[in-house]
This record gives C-alpha cells, sequence and structure tokens, in this order.
C-alpha cells in the first residue's frame, strides 16, 4: 500500500477534470480524493496498489479531453486509510 500527494497544474480546472479522476481512480481501485485549489491548481491524494498508482498518474497526464496538464508535482506521503475515491 503506497500514498501521493499531486498538485497538478495546466487547464485543469472546469474542464470535468475532478469527476474524470474520481471515476478513473475508483476503475484503478483507487481510494483518496481530489479537489480545486484557489490557485487553479487540482489537488489529488491517491491510496493503493504502488503499480495502480503510477498507472493512475500516467493517465493523469493526459486526463479528460478538454484538460492540459502542463505538470504533475508528486509527493510520497503516509497512507490514512480512506474507504473509497471522492471529490472534494
Amino acid at each position: 500500500m503506497a500514498a501521493v500527494r499531486l498538485i497538478l497544474h495546466g487547464k485543469v480546472q472546469g474542464v470535468f477534470y475532478r469527476d474524470w479522476t474520481v471515476s478513473t481512480a475508483r476503475d484503478f481501485g483507487l481510494t483518496g480524493w481530489v479537489r480545486n485549489l484557489p490557485d487553479d491548481t487540482v489537488e489529488a491524494w491517491l491510496e493503493g496498489d504502488g503499480a495502480a498508482i503510477d498507472r493512475m498518474i500516467a493517465a493523469m497526464q493526459d486526463g479528460p479531453p478538454r484538460a492540459r496538464v502542463d505538470n504533475i508535482e508528486r509527493e510520497d506521503v503516509e497512507t490514512e486509510g480512506f474507504a473509497s475515491f471522492e471529490r472534494r
């Protein structure tokens, strides 16, 4: 079990990025959350199998069709034991 905190930069607000993240993370069997930040970035917390997290981050580079991800900051963190993946 691994956990990461991500900050996504680019055109990631107003393009259904959070909803896409919830659906995709659940498909990968991950738990955690995603939310918009005031500086027009998106923050995500992913927990689960390390390989699934890596696949999710690779998918997040593209995101939904109208999104443009310029950079993803990654920080390895301690797991918190979330039961599901939610939009905040």
